[in-house]
């Protein structure tokens, strides 16, 4: 029965991550199309999925002990999966060497994405920087004046003067 809820848990677990990186791929979409409201709505979602991956990932470790109570292994600190194919038999070896692989790829799906997406969203704060950086006067002088004068305080001007 242990076996049966592990394998459960580390297949609802890909799912989730599958979820997640269909929301990374959508959110990378949205991030190049600069909507802030969609981004938003999808960070949310995230949040619920996260959430839902925490909730899974503590009966996952529940399952990994209560297996290998059942098969007479030593618990150590925290159990892992790959502690669970040693004690298990050949049949169950496979299924949870093939669940495991099937997380793995998933997660590290969901890296790369997750990093395309933060390289764009860096990419779009710099250039926002950029065009701030563009519409702000300069408080340097243009023209020529002499070294030894004391320099004089220069009046910051909007770049939309309200006089005008």
């Amino acid at each position: 029965m242990s076996f049966q809820s592990l394998l459960t848990s580390l297949n609802h677990l890909t799912k989730l991550h599958r979820s997640l990186f269909e929301l990374s791929v959508r959110k990378t979409d949205v991030v190049k199309e600069g909507n802030i409201d969609q981004l938003n709505e999808l960070l949310k979602n995230e949040q619920k999925y996260l959430a839902a991956v925490q909730t899974v990932d503590k009966q996952r470790q529940q399952a990994v002990v209560s297996f290998l109570e059942e098969k007479g292994g030593t618990l150590l600190n925290t159990p892992t999966i790959k502690e669970c194919v040693e004690y298990g038999n050949e049949i169950e070896k496979e299924q949870l060497l093939a669940e495991h692989e099937q997380l793995v790829y998933q997660m590290e799906q969901l890296k790369e994405r997750n990093d395309l997406n933060q390289q764009l969203i860096y990419q779009s704060l710099q250039f926002v920087n950029l065009n701030i950086s563009m519409l702000q006067p300069q408080t340097e002088t243009v023209t020529y004046s002499r070294p030894n004068q004391p320099k004089q305080k220069h009046v910051n001007r909007s770049l939309f003067d309200s006089q005008a």
